[in-house]
């Protein structure tokens, strides 16, 4: 099997001769006793195991936390200590990666890069400091082992909320195969084999098709999914959110997916945009947002007196659409798409990082490329022409302001997270949103800025699963 994280890193650590900061390093403890502590622990268990779950009648095996899809919802304040005992009860190592949050380093989840994986019957304590307030997700960061069942949310809570409302909702979005079509290994196989046949391999200057219509472009997947599902489940069988009219509800919603990004929309309200990737925007009313593999929305929504459709569309994709339904009355249930794809669709450059959260003017210390390539038609993806097995890392020292130049130079657009980091979309001049999974579009050279003050050895991919395990990833080292 072809691994998302391999051991190059921690090689490398040893026998590059340069002077890397591990994650076991006495910078790495004492960025731990910086963060604030609230005093409080939160403690949970997980246990990742095969199960069978009920996809609306329809039975598949898979492999879930704690029997339940998604994962339960873990819950924390700022400051808190988390403290999550993992089982595993996989025929194959795992580990959890606690995604967008600014943890240490030793506790990120990446197999030899942060720490060893989990074997098979062991157990695994995390235990970290969760420093900043918003909605994140956890999941393993081993081989295809995101694209089953193995995915939850996680939402830390500020005690200084300065936001109203009435009811706090996640919404987790998923693409699913595992157990009802194509299972993840054959379509790894598939694209490993075939690629993306004629269109694959060729640089990309323009905008690649990228318009009002096709906001992402026009080629969004590789990967065809029977079914998509919000709280896991279907459409068939719809996750009902149930309210009462003029009730203000706070809407966390969550890419879990793997291969699709989504176009969310409210039949009859609008949604006012109030957080991206767990930081908080000045407020935006829209219409319809995408939302990219791995990003986050929060969205207050005031319902309406009726039943309403939470359309979730495949963007780009003829695959058939997730839904869920909010309910503040009695009545027929609405039919799928009436939402629709009129009015005003959300842009990175309709956000804007309150005040609070603002990356503060510094001229970069340093200005790193991250060129992104597709070659041999899409068999292998690259970042700065190496695949992860090969990569060279992007050096970095403590205390810098680094730009990270993304630079897509594929047909496709690419999600890319950085683990322990939030970074600012470099907008002209106004600050930028923060982020910490950015979707760049084909052709698009995109510069981020991130201050370098979480020391180790932290990864740097494309969130789609399949790019990444062909390949687009590499890590972002603090060095000495």
């Amino acid at each position: 099997m072809l691994a998302v994280a391999g051991g190059a890193t921690a090689l490398a650590l040893a026998r590059d001769g340069v002077d890397r900061i591990g994650p076991r390093s006495p910078e790495v403890a004492a960025a731990e006793r910086a963060r604030a502590r609230s005093g409080r622990t939160v403690s949970r268990r997980l246990t990742a195991a095969p199960g069978t779950v009920d996809l609306a009648g329809r039975s598949a095996r898979t492999t879930v936390y704690d029997g339940a899809l998604p994962g339960r919802e873990i819950r924390a304040a700022v400051g808190d200590r988390l403290r999550i005992t993992m089982t595993n009860g996989l025929d194959d190592p795992t580990t959890v990666h606690w995604h967008g949050l600014a943890l240490r380093n030793d506790m990120d989840g990446v197999p030899d890069v942060t720490m060893t994986p989990t074997a098979p019957g062991a157990t695994t304590t995390y235990d970290f400091a969760v420093p900043h307030a918003g909605t994140y997700w956890y999941h393993p960061h081993v081989e295809l082992q995101r694209d089953g069942g193995l995915s939850g949310p996680l939402v830390v809570e500020d005690p200084d909320e300065p936001l109203s409302y009435d009811e706090d909702v996640v919404l987790h979005l998923d693409d699913w195969t595992d157990g009802v079509g194509r299972s993840p290994q054959a379509n790894l196989e598939d694209l490993a084999r075939n690629g993306m046949g004629d269109m694959g391999g060729m640089e990309m200057s323009s905008d690649g098709g990228v318009d009002a219509t096709h906001p992402l472009g026009t080629d969004t997947g590789d990967v065809a999914y029977p079914l998509h599902l919000v709280n896991g489940r279907p459409p068939a069988d719809p996750y009902v959110v149930s309210t009462r009219p003029g009730r203000r509800i706070r809407f966390r919603l969550v890419n879990a997916g793997g291969d699709t990004a989504y176009r969310v929309a409210i039949g009859g309200h609008r949604m006012t945009v109030v957080a991206s990737d767990g930081f908080p925007v000045e407020p935006v009313e829209v219409d319809a947002l995408v939302i990219g593999m791995a990003e986050r929305y929060d969205v207050l929504v005031t319902a309406g007196d009726g039943a309403f459709p939470i359309d979730v569309v495949p963007e780009g994709k003829e695959d058939p659409p997730a839904r869920a339904v909010l309910r503040s009355a009695s009545g027929v249930t609405p039919a799928a798409g009436a939402a629709g794809p009129a009015g005003r669709l959300l842009t990175y450059a309709d956000l804007r990082p309150t005040e609070a959260v603002a990356l503060r003017a510094r001229k970069p210390d340093a200005t790193l490329p991250v060129v992104l390539r597709m070659v041999r038609g899409g068999r292998t993806w690259t970042i700065n022409d190496k695949t992860y097995d090969e990569h060279e890392p992007l050096d970095v020292l403590s205390g810098q302001r680094v730009r990270l130049v993304l630079d897509n130079r594929t047909t496709m657009f690419h999600p890319m997270h950085l683990h322990g980091h939030t970074y600012a979309v470099v907008s002209g001049g106004r600050p930028g949103v923060r982020k910490d999974t950015v979707n760049v579009l084909p052709g698009q050279r995109l510069a981020v800025d991130l201050d370098t003050d979480n020391p180790g050895q932290w990864l740097l991919h494309c969130h789609n699963l399949y790019h990444g395990a062909l390949g687009m990833m590499t890590v972002v080292s603090y060095v000495r």
